[in-house]
């Protein structure tokens, strides 16, 4: 009869849109959704902790250099109140330059920090060049004072009081050339795209740099006293 064929057609017609054997509608996109949790809401999740992490690398760094020196400075200490050997070394007059060398390092490198907050880019990177030639001219200074205790026959096995001299210096040294590095990377590497902006990477190396400083000011007070 005509009319009983309507009924399995009907029939065929809504399990074709309500079911089809997996649910109505599109299947949502792997890890999409407006809560953020695509691929774009996790490359960002990855990419803020970067600079907390650059700074607590340093801050780590930091505090173990500090710890190295900080035992040096005590054994420095004992042994100068404790020894008879002891035998004074007259601090080259070099190192005071030394020291207003370094300590005008920190100041240019402060003022490339500010033109950079500013979007100066040049003036950036002149006073960061200058921040990094003054950490050069400081590493050659240390050399010339060595030059000079050389001349006077005092050398790293002379006495106590010389061999905490050189070591403090060649220490404090090589972890300011570590500094120079860090300046060189900050001043040839390109941020664009990078995990970590050109302010963040300025300002970390900047911690690095002023603690070289300020360590350099406690070693050489340390010296000097120590007479």
């Amino acid at each position: 009869m005509p009319g009983t064929t309507a009924v399995p057609d009907i029939e065929l017609i809504v399990e074709d849109v309500g079911g089809g054997g997996g649910g109505g509608g599109p299947t949502p996109p792997p890890g999409g959704g407006d809560d953020g949790d695509g691929d774009d809401g996790r490359r960002r999740r990855k990419a803020s902790p970067a600079p907390r992490r650059y700074s607590t690398a340093i801050a780590l760094g930091i505090v173990s250099i500090l710890m190295f020196f900080m035992a040096l400075s005590s054994a420095f200490i004992i042994l100068r109140r404790g020894s008879d050997a002891w035998v004074t070394v007259h601090l080259p007059p070099v190192l005071w330059a030394n020291t207003v060398i370094l300590l005008a390092s920190s100041f240019t490198l402060e003022v490339a920090r500010r033109r950079l907050s500013l979007a100066d880019l040049p003036g950036f990177r002149k006073f960061w060049t200058v921040t990094t030639v003054l950490g050069f001219l400081f590493v050659a200074g240390q050399l010339i004072a060595w030059r000079q205790l050389v001349a006077q026959g005092i050398y790293i096995a002379s006495n106590q009081a010389s061999s905490f001299f050189y070591i403090f210096t060649a220490a404090h040294g090589v972890h300011l050339l570590g500094g120079v590095g860090a300046l060189l990377y900050v001043l040839a590497r390109k941020f664009d795209n990078k995990r970590i902006a050109l302010p963040t990477a300025a300002e970390i190396a900047s911690y690095y740099w002023h603690f070289m400083d300020g360590l350099w000011v406690f070693l050489l007070a340390l010296l000097y006293l120590g007479k």
